[in-house]
């Protein structure tokens, strides 16, 4: 079986995840054939928009083939290097688009799922939709351009959702604006077909299938989570939600507990230099850094170990506290690559991959 089926139908050229056993999550093989079908579809002018979906099975995308990852981190780090090169290619070609890109988020769609829908044009939610960032719980950080959309959501919930791993719903995310479009699930197959036969219509489409989504239960928390994760320094936080006293604050300190500290710092301060890039491709050449760094350090294969090897969701991290993770730490993780091995964005002349 193929794990992405690329076609032109009609007057759209369609992308369809198909790995179900896995979620759809994405490896290597599929971000190149889903940047070579973009890339023809560039200059095509047969195609007038491009929508990206799932065919069997559920969840949109569930990420990134974490466990092979963590193997080349174990090592030379090579092959987790070489993924994350042409998966944030496919993540800036998608932003730098110029056609009409339509997202269906149906279902999960998380890591791997959030760097191909948050760059497309139009993103459709449904009731199924589950969107989350969850990497600190494995080490990692919301990378995919996970420093630049996050940071530019309303007040500080970018950052509550980069440490906490939180999952939205699908009226949610509308609410956040990660979702253009609110859409029953059971709609979506007309609403393909119709922007298949009709894109110069896509906006109508759309919009005549939209429908109000149900209310979004952050809104309640939006006020607790501005004034809890206000700072960019993570013991700040801890000690606002420590301050709090409420329910909500407790729950919230419990999740960060089994988070690795590192990962949050690293986060943090991710979003604080995304939020001041002024163009996606320097977002993607810091993230690229800073991914081929963590990889090889001792929390990212704890936290693959602990969550997806042996499921104990008891995670020895290292440092074990937020004090321990120094500033010269982070700035390690920071620092640019070798001249040479720096992530670069694919030309916009045409040329293939």
């Amino acid at each position: 079986m193929t794990d992405l089926l690329t076609a032109v139908e009609g007057k759209v050229g369609r992308i369809r995840l198909n790995r179900p056993k896995a979620l759809h999550a994405l490896t290597k093989e599929m971000c190149s054939a889903m940047t070579e079908a973009l890339v023809a579809w560039r200059s095509d002018l047969a195609v007038e928009a491009v929508t990206i979906d799932h065919a069997e099975g559920r969840g949109f995308c569930a990420g990134g083939d974490v466990r092979m990852l963590a193997e080349s981190g174990a090592t030379d780090g090579a092959e987790a290097r070489a993924f994350f090169f042409v998966e944030y290619r496919l993540n800036h070609l998608l932003f730098t688009y110029a056609k009409p890109t339509i997202a269906f988020m149906d279902g999960i769609t998380m890591g791997g799922g959030v760097g191909i829908s948050q760059p497309c044009r139009h993103r459709i939610a449904t009731e199924t939709t589950r969107f989350a960032m969850p990497e600190t719980a494995l080490g990692l950080f919301p990378d995919v351009g996970g420093g630049w959309y996050l940071s530019r959501l309303p007040g500080r919930v970018g950052h509550f959702l980069a440490l906490t791993g939180a999952r939205l719903d699908g009226a949610e995310c509308h609410h956040l604006g990660l979702a253009t479009h609110y859409i029953p699930s059971e709609a979506l197959d007309g609403v393909k077909e119709r922007i298949g036969a009709e894109p110069e219509r896509l906006e109508s489409i759309l919009a005549e299938a939209s429908i109000k989504p149900p209310p979004a239960r952050i809104a309640a928390n939006m006020d607790r989570i501005n004034a809890a994760f206000a700072s960019n320094q993570l013991e700040d936080v801890l000690a606002a939600l420590e301050a709090d006293g409420s329910d909500w604050a407790r729950t919230e300190l419990e999740t960060l507990s089994c988070k690795s500290p590192q990962a949050c710092k690293v986060s943090l301060r991710l979003l604080s230099d995304g939020a001041k890039m002024q163009d996606f491709a320097d977002e993607m050449r810091q993230e690229y850094a800073v991914a081929a760094h963590v990889v090889q350090r001792h929390d990212f294969a704890e936290g693959v170990r602990s969550v997806l090897v042996d499921k104990d969701n008891q995670p020895n991290w290292d440092p074990e506290t937020p004090s321990k993770v120094t500033d010269h730490m982070i700035d390690t993780i920071f620092a640019p690559m070798p001249e040479g091995q720096e992530w670069s964005p694919l030309s916009t002349d045409g040329a293939k991959p």
